[in-house]
């Protein structure tokens, strides 16, 4: 789901490799007006890269030491944050925001730090113009420097396409699924001709594809107006319909989200197709590799994606005013975001930067471990194509919670059995009785 954008199950390690990128073109700031030693801490989650960035900043900065606290899943890192934000106490000096709960961020801007107090309006030509967008609030204050973006492609098993007497080359895959006029019809035909050829499920789980349909729309749960939009959507129940035929015809594996079973779902065969925004492509080959598979695995990545250009996840670094050093906090915020430093992110996670001038950095459309594992796929190259006409979605203030306490059941019973009416009943039900409006 949105808000469980990555899991504690892949390792995010940086190592040498970014430490000595950075050292050769990632300079950062003095350690700050300070003469003596400052401790910032730093709340992230799930695989986010920056893990080798640490290291080389407090080398670069004597005076600083860096406390690092990483949270398994953005899903556990909201509730964490909330926590603190209502006790007034205990956020980090650097806390990283999900864009799925961005929403319940804008609620409180005023209790974090508008960046340009430190230096933002210097640098915010850096990102993309839609992600810096998404961290300025309703005031104009600069609150969070974008991390990565997560343009979506599909991975997909090619050995497994192969046998059920399907293409298995990119290329060819891409066309498979319709090329550059891809749908969603397109995707669950071939869906159901795979299921036809072998008996098998096509997909790990509906929630994953329901999450990619939603975030597809030009408006998901909420209007560009901050409205919640749900019942009497003829948007979202099209997409719905739609999934839940795929769910009937058996294209589904029925996996829990974040739980393939050790990762043994990735080489047992269940399923041959995977949503994958950048930084899921880390959490794939940490699956495979975690039930004892490697590169010869068979998972490959294309440049295709069903309905055309879709946006999940991509998180911001922020400056709580619980802070004690905002300053020196900023500045480490604005170190973890430059175009270096995403490159290197991009290296140890696979997550896409949203700086532009890192999408074509030679380490990024280059080869890489990750490329490596994914039959050597130009990763960096085809998420800079599936980045291209991604669309901002406006995440209201319930997003998250919609997507996990309304549409995660709900999808869980498109899985088990249960027709797409009812099941869509069930979940304006539980949406009832949220009373999130």
């Amino acid at each position: 789901m949105k808000s469980l954008r990555r899991t504690k199950m892949v390792a995010a390690v940086a190592g040498a490799a970014s430490i000595a990128l950075l050292a050769t073109g990632c300079s950062a700031t003095d350690g700050g007006d300070s003469d003596g030693p400052i401790t910032l801490t730093v709340t992230t989650f799930g695989t986010m890269g920056l893990d080798g960035l640490y290291e080389a900043y407090e080398a670069e900065n004597p005076n600083i030491t860096i406390k690092a606290t990483n949270i398994d899943t953005g899903g556990n890192a909201l509730t964490d944050w909330k926590t603190k934000q209502a006790a007034g106490a205990g956020l980090a000096d650097v806390q990283a925001v999900e864009e799925g709960w961005l929403g319940q961020v804008m609620q409180v801007s005023d209790t974090f730090h508008d960046l340009r107090d430190y230096g933002a309006d210097d640098i915010k030509d850096r990102w993309v113009d839609w992600k810096l967008a998404q961290g300025t609030d309703a005031d104009g204050r600069i609150i969070g420097y974008g991390t990565d973006i997560g343009p979506e492609g599909l991975c997909y098993n090619g050995d497994l396409l192969e046998a059920a007497g399907m293409p298995s080359d990119r290329d060819a895959v891409a066309e498979l699924f319709g090329g550059d006029s891809a749908t969603w019809d397109d995707f669950f035909q071939v869906g159901k001709d795979y299921n036809a050829a072998t008996g098998k499920a096509f997909y790990d789980h509906s929630g994953f594809v329901w999450n990619a349909m939603v975030n597809q729309l030009d408006e998901g749960y909420y209007t560009a107006g901050g409205e919640l939009d749900i019942e009497g959507n003829a948007d979202l129940k099209s997409q719905w319909d739609k999934l839940a035929d795929g769910a009937a015809s058996g294209l589904s594996a029925q996996q829990s989200a974040w739980d393939w079973g050790g990762g043994k779902a990735f080489v047992d065969g269940s399923f041959a197709t995977f949503m994958c925004p950048g930084w899921m492509l880390g959490v794939v080959k940490g699956q495979v590799e975690a039930a004892g598979g490697d590169a010869s695995s068979g998972w490959d990545f294309a440049d295709v994606f069903p309905g055309g250009a879709a946006n999940w996840g991509g998180a911001f670094l922020t400056v709580p005013t619980q802070s004690e050093h905002p300053e020196e906090a900023a500045k480490l915020a604005a170190y973890l975001t430059s175009a270096e430093s995403e490159v290197a992110a991009f290296q140890a996670a696979g997550t896409f930067p949203s700086v532009v001038a890192a999408q074509t950095d030679d380490g990024v459309t280059g080869g890489s471990e990750l490329s490596t594992f994914f039959n050597d796929a130009p990763i960096g190259t085809i998420l800079g194509s599936r980045a291209e006409g991604v669309k901002a979605q406006f995440k209201g203030p319930n997003d998250a919670v919609v997507q996990e306490q309304v549409f995660g059941p709900a999808t869980k019973e498109l899985d088990s059995g249960v027709d797409g009416d009812t099941a869509w009943n069930n979940a304006l039900e539980v949406l009832k009785n949220l009373d999130l409006n």
